[in-house]
């Protein structure tokens, strides 16, 4: 512990304690409930399990796959075993991505407290780690696997076989001269450090070598001017470069001695490409860079279908955690089926199917709790309303008290609004999507009548007048007769303010009957015709009223479509599965990472024009075409495919796609590299002609050639093509989940050409 501890983290009695182990009961399911032996390894980063104290051990997570522990009360498993299972023993340690939560009960309160408090300290300490410390954690990680006995020391056999499992194929002469080099002691094993030595001996980046001598007088050293100059030439840094080569040198080079005559070394050189300032992924485009002052309609909002559901649409599990990992993960757009409970309280599920039942105010005390955590702009709940009258008011009470201050039940200022507020205007804010008995124009009205009615009685009860109600106002009382058999109960119409849900005859129809807070929704089958059939008129309409499109109701497994085809004619609200790892899952979390990941992305300004002439199946000027070019040098580290054998390596090869436009859309392939997936090189130069760029994203794909099924992947990562930089930039990758698979990367260089012309039709 001392090594990987030293001087940052102070030894506490908490993991002392999680290191000599402890027993708990892990549970999987109400009928699922083990005794098993937990223990923190010595290396305060991962977490072992044995089925008792002193049976054999295996790995059980990592802290680096934690994102954070929960008290037991917010687990719906653990309160559903309540009676059983003290809540108070209980927690739950939440993995990233979409690894299914860990609940345990400990023996008693202390343990559990002990527990949770010593895992979140070491996953506040992993999350502040700089990019060196994750590296070395991540050998540490490599290092448990390889000493099978646990005695700290690993053997060149021990070696030989956990360089296959991280995908290493070397020369066994060339790899035991490294190996006995790193044995400092001459003992025939390695320890941890010894081991981390021989690992960044076989590192050695030569193309990156190769890069730093093109621009280095003498082969040692970068001076500032030399810098500088790879920063304007090749980075495209343009007039800030000579101030960035300062701040880069003093953030990357490491030695003193090198900050102080201002210059880099060959160490700090591939620190910098290797860091977030030489990521591909521009930083500038991290942070909220939008304008969040325009109109809601006016931007794309990160929206999902059937939160509640864990799995498939038929006989999946349904649970408040969908709307947490849905809302933590940036989606702004949440939707929730209501159906009449059996107990008077309303249900949430898929209706007419196998798929669990969870209580509505249940998920509204969720969505109240961790709406604002990832991001403070607005929250709409999609609300499916199959519910009876009487047990509508219990879903408006609900809605009322649990969400409180957060919830939008009346516009912002009282008045009759021209278009919809802001997302900056509605932060932290609650909206409700669902059908409306009247139009806004009429609840205001109706507001406005009651005001007047509360100060008449008032006056006539100073008169000790008590007339009836209904006297004092025909109107209201014709009204009531009129709706005396509500289909929806006016207090949850009420409630209703900006985004009245409304049938979807025509484009005509709208224009001409729907308001601009008036929102249609259509399934993906709809919304593809209505693309091919009328394609600038969907544009015309997204720019003045917002649209939601949903998975067609034959994807029954909750797969997904491309959110790409929607984007391209301004649809606002496209909801995914986002329970659901795949490409089209990479599209949507590559899209939504720009701008703070905070679940709102401007639209580009010829889909915000209600007149615009664009057509996306047909797109012409004034875009002019773009011609980007990428040569994919190499890679570096790539775990092996879910499938691959632990005896072979992987064969990579790297795809590159562009999804926009139906013009723009394609892709392209490298070469494979047979038995490397450490360090393979390809060199390649892939050539792409975008029209739209405004409107495209690249995806990088590391495939595996030698594996015969389609479960070929290895990462991705996926970026908007605004957001991208130019220069030889460093691609981190990403699991199927979208969890960071540090350190493998690909290595390449950007460049965009702009055409003279304009691009054709």
């Amino acid at each position: 512990m001392a090594s990987l501890l030293q001087g940052r983290l102070p030894v506490s009695e908490d993991l002392l304690l999680m290191q000599k182990g402890t027993m708990m009961r892990k549970v999987r399911s109400k009928n699922w409930k083990k005794l098993r032996f937990f223990r923190l390894q010595e290396d305060c980063m991962t977490v072992w399990h044995a089925r008792q104290v002193g049976a054999s051990a295996k790995p059980s997570f990592s802290i680096s796959d934690v994102e954070t522990v929960r008290e037991g009360d917010e687990s719906e498993l653990l309160r559903s075993l309540a009676e059983e299972l003290p809540l108070m023993q209980g927690f739950t340690i939440v993995f990233r991505g979409r690894r299914s939560n860990l609940d345990l009960v400990a023996n008693s309160v202390e343990e559990a407290q002990i527990w949770m408090e010593g895992l979140q300290l070491l996953v506040n300490f992993v999350t502040n780690m700089d990019q060196q410390e994750r590296l070395d954690q991540w050998l540490r990680d490599w290092f448990q696997r390889g000493d099978k006995n646990q005695d700290g020391r690993i053997t060149f056999q021990e070696v030989q076989r956990l360089l296959h499992l991280m995908n290493v194929e070397m020369d066994q002469d060339y790899a035991f001269q490294l190996f006995q080099t790193a044995d400092a002691s001459q003992s025939g094993t390695l320890e941890g450090e010894e081991f981390v030595t021989f690992y960044k001996a076989l590192t050695k980046r030569a193309e990156v070598q190769e890069l730093f001598e093109n621009f280095s007088a003498d082969g040692e050293k970068l001076t500032l001017l030399e810098f500088v100059d790879f920063l304007r030439e090749e980075q495209k840094e343009g007039d800030c470069a000579s101030d960035l080569a300062l701040e880069l040198i003093n953030r990357y080079e490491p030695s003193e001695s090198g900050k102080l005559r201002c210059v880099l070394s060959m160490d700090g050189f591939l620190n910098y490409l290797c860091s977030e300032d030489g990521d591909i992924f521009n930083q500038t485009c991290l942070p909220i860079y939008q304008d969040m002052t325009q109109p809601l309609n006016h931007y794309y909002i990160n929206s999902s279908h059937n939160t509640y559901l864990l799995g498939d649409q038929f006989c999946g599990q349904s649970s408040v955690e969908g709307y947490i990992r849905a809302l933590k993960r940036g989606c702004r757009c949440v939707e929730v089926d209501i159906w009449d409970g059996p107990t008077g309280e309303p249900i949430v599920y898929h209706g007419h199917t196998l798929t669990s039942r969870i209580l509505f105010k249940d998920v509204v005390a969720s969505v109240a709790q961790y709406a604002f955590q990832t991001s403070d702009y607005p929250v709409i709940l999609s609300l499916e309303n199959h519910c009876s009258s009487e047990q509508q008011e219990v879903l408006a009470r609900h809605l009322t008290q649990i969400l409180g201050e957060q919830l939008i039940d009346t516009t912002l200022d009282g008045q009759l609004p021209t278009q919809l507020p802001s997302p900056e205007e509605l932060r932290n804010k609650i909206l409700v999507k669902g059908k409306k008995l009247r139009t806004l124009e009429e609840d205001l009205e109706e507001e406005e009548e009651e005001e007047e009615l509360e100060s008449q009685l008032e006056r006539e009860l100073e008169a000790q007048i008590q007339p009836e109600t209904q006297e004092l106002n025909p109107r209201r009382k014709d009204k009531k007769e009129k709706k005396s058999k509500p289909i929806l109960c006016p207090s949850l119409s009420a409630l209703v303010v900006y985004l009245k849900s409304v049938s979807f005859h025509s484009f005509t129809h709208s224009r001409e009957h729907y308001r601009f807070y008036e929102i249609s929704s259509f399934s993906e089958t709809k919304a593809k015709g209505l693309i091919k059939e009328a394609g600038n008129e969907f544009v015309q309409h997204n720019a003045w009223q917002l649209s939601r499109v949903y998975p067609s109701g034959l994807r029954t497994d909750s797969s997904n479509y491309n959110p790409q085809e929607f984007w391209n004619v301004g649809c606002q609200m496209v909801a995914m599965n986002v329970q659901t790892a795949g490409l089209e899952m990479d599209i949507y979390d590559g899209f939504f990472r720009q701008n703070g990941g905070c679940g709102y992305v401007l639209k580009p300004d010829f889909l915000r024009d209600a007149q615009s002439s664009f057509h996306p199946e047909k797109p012409i000027s004034p875009f002019k075409a773009q011609t980007l070019i990428i040569q994919v040098i190499s890679g570096q580290q790539f775990p092996k495919g879910a499938k691959t054998k632990e005896g072979s390596i992987t064969d990579p090869l790297v795809r590159v796609e562009i999804f926009g436009v139906r013009p723009d859309t394609s892709r392209h392939d490298t070469s494979h590299v047979e038995n490397n997936g450490f360090n393979p090189h390809w060199g390649q130069t892939l050539c792409f002609r975008v029209l739209v760029p405004e409107l495209a994203l690249l995806r990088f794909v590391v495939k595996d050639y030698n594996w015969t099924s389609r479960d070929d992947f290895v990462g991705q990562y996926t970026l908007p093509w605004t957001c991208m930089r130019q220069g030889y930039r460093h691609v981190h990758l990403l699991s199927k989940d979208g969890v960071s698979l540090h350190p493998a990367s690909l290595f390449v260089y950007i460049c965009i050409r702009e055409e003279v012309e304009e691009a054709e039709s």
